[in-house]
């Protein structure tokens, strides 16, 4: 491998410094605002200034080669291509464009901390039944060292509606932020029923997940919604909800929404282009291993109650069989043994290797979410640079308005280009152990059950030598 020169070195750091940049910002844009103050600061100025990041090539071409190799036949259960793209972490790595009149470019940043100081625990699901409605609450345990919290740990009580809140509170505040996913409110029709034990234990589990990456990712952990989230009471919290927009607020930024999606968007940068064609590819992929995950569980599944019944079978049948009594109770322990090793490896399979699959099924519906908040925050800008040009209104504020939204879109883009190579690495890091773990899984489970036959057979075996050593005259 050969050294990195100056030159690539100073490249390197730059991109690190790019990728940082946008989340950073978006962190930083968000509590200036809720604090009243300009972005850039108490005195509303700006400090310093950046340089153009380095981009890369070549990204569409990666993209034509498949990470999840699957034919279009759903019995080929050859997922991975070892020419992976989708694993790729370099596919993106667009030139970030400096506008004067962009101040998130203006801005410099320390290096994300590496220490965790924010630990949160899920656990302890409760029901609750009302004249109205039954439902779960889950207590959420937070332990902290940052000085923004006024106590280093709290205890509070939340349900499902509540983190559906807090999601939608982190996708108001930063639209173009990757959030995590939540479970689904309802469950597929005759998989198990709403209140049943392992329903409620698999999704304290994934909301336990959904509190610690939104506490590992470097903006979303310092976001006000999520401290309250996190240390108000019930009441507190019920208070907070109220203060949000109005309906009609709300059915106006709705509207707006809409109608930016009617109009989509012109011109898409190329690298979003990409991204729109990545996140569409890995769709589709990540549907399909899902589904052959669920199914080879439930044929596990099948195996397992099957062969349960051999080993009580064999003990009756060694019960007739006077010459066979010591083999048969043999051969009924190691049917035993092997149910023991098949149910240890369909708890892996459950517990490691189906909910990562499953959360990155739902992570490609939010990213296809996060592309349509781009888009149609670019669209808004698109609206007035139109409007401007053909005179369809009045011209005095627009060149205002186009500098603020010409803002809002580059903070929205950095934020995203950044916030998307940190999801890319995380979900090359869980699939991967995800799948490993659970290769060495099969391979101990294999072992295993062979083992198990061949100490039978040898001992099968021995015995017949011995037996036929004793008939020699």
């Amino acid at each position: 491998m050969g050294t990195l020169g100056g030159a690539g070195l100073a490249a390197a750091v730059a991109a690190s410094r790019a990728r940082t940049l946008g989340m950073e910002g978006e962190r930083r844009a968000s509590q200036a605002r809720s604090s009243g103050l300009p972005a850039g600061g108490a005195d509303g100025e700006s400090p310093g200034g950046s340089a153009p990041f380095p981009g890369s090539s070549g990204s569409s071409a990666l993209l034509q080669a498949e990470v999840l190799d699957l034919d279009e036949d759903e019995d080929d259960l050859e997922v991975f291509s070892k020419d992976a793209s989708l694993m790729d972490m370099n596919s993106f790595s667009p030139m970030m464009p400096t506008s004067p009149l962009s101040m998130i470019n203006q801005i410099k940043f320390e290096d994300e901390p590496d220490l965790k100081d924010l630990f949160i625990t899920v656990d302890e699901p409760e029901s609750h039944v009302t004249t109205i409605e039954t439902f779960i609450t889950y207590r959420i345990i937070t332990k902290t060292s940052r000085g923004e919290f006024d106590s280093s740990e709290f205890e509070v009580r939340r349900r499902y509606q509540d983190f559906l809140w807090l999601k939608g509170k982190l996708e108001e505040a930063h639209p173009t932020l990757i959030i995590p996913p939540l479970p689904e409110k309802f469950i597929v029709k005759g998989m198990v029923e709403r209140f049943n034990d392992d329903f409620i234990e698999t999704r304290r589990k994934a909301l336990h997940k959904f509190l610690n990456r939104i506490a590992d990712h470097p903006t979303l952990t310092f976001n006000e919604d999520f401290k309250i989230f996190l240390t108000a009471q019930a009441w507190e919290l019920s208070s907070h909800k109220k203060q949000g927009p109005g309906l009609l607020s709300r059915m106006g930024q709705t509207v707006r929404a809409v109608a930016s999606s009617m109009r989509g968007v012109k011109n898409r940068p190329e690298e979003f282009m990409e991204m729109n064609n990545f996140i569409e590819l890995f769709s589709q992929k990540i549907n399909l291993i899902d589904k052959i995950s669920q199914r080879i569980y439930k044929e596990e599944r099948e195996y397992f109650d099957e062969m349960k019944e051999y080993g009580p079978i064999h003990i009756l049948w060694s019960a007739s069989e006077e010459d066979l009594v010591d083999t048969l109770k043999d051969v009924a322990g190691c049917i035993d043994r092997c149910c023991k090793a098949t149910e240890k490896r369909m708890s892996g399979l459950s517990e490691a290797l189906l909910p990562v699959v499953h959360e990155y099924v739902l992570y490609s519906e939010m990213l296809m979410g996060v592309m349509k908040r781009r888009d149609q925050i670019q669209a808004e800008l698109d609206s007035k640079v139109e409007a401007l040009t053909y005179k369809k209104t009045d011209t005095d504020l627009l060149p205002e308005e186009i500098g603020k939204l010409e803002d809002k879109v580059e903070c929205a883009n950095n934020a995203l280009k950044a916030d998307w190579e940190r999801w890319k690495q995380n979900m090359q890091n869980d699939i991967k152990l995800a799948f490993t773990d659970m290769a060495e899984e099969n391979i101990h489970y294999y072992e295993q059950c062979l083992a198990t036959w061949e100490s039978f057979l040898t001992s099968q075996t021995n015995l017949h030598l011995e037996e036929t050593s004793e008939d020699k005259p």
